[in-house]
């Protein structure tokens, strides 16, 4: 069975993600994104239009000093959504934060995402890592 096309993007994503590659999540990211961030953290919320976006993966960047990874253990998709399954590790000063995730997308007949959801193993967990 051959893989859906939007494993493929995912992928190409995700690693875009890893190594800073704006270009190429400029092309993977519709024009008008909504990012939702859930929780009571300082960076949650929802970001709309890819410069808010960016400036989110830029504060991930800033505030882990680069330490934050994902690693990948599934991807699933069809012809509107596509999961990830993954692990994020992150450092942020002397708290640690190692969480199971599930990365929900929806996305467009161009393969873009269009909208983006986060889903944490222990929500609170995350909120107090991203919390002063």
């Amino acid at each position: 069975m051959d893989e859906h096309a939007n494993v493929e993007v995912a992928r190409r994503g995700y690693e875009a993600f890893a190594r800073g590659d704006m270009n190429t999540l400029n092309e993977l990211l519709s024009d008008d994104i909504v990012w939702h961030v859930g929780g009571t953290n300082p960076l949650a919320g929802d970001y709309k239009g890819k410069d808010q976006v960016f400036a989110l993966f830029g504060r991930f960047a800033q505030e882990t000093d680069g330490t934050l990874s994902i690693d990948i253990h599934d991807i699933l998709a069809n012809d509107e959504h596509l999961v990830v399954l993954a692990r994020v590790t992150a450092q942020r000063g002397e708290k640690r934060l190692d969480q199971r995730a599930s990365y929900v997308h929806h996305v467009n007949e161009e393969h873009q995402t269009t909208e983006f959801w986060a889903l944490f193993e222990d929500s609170s967990a995350v909120d107090e890592f991203w919390s002063s």
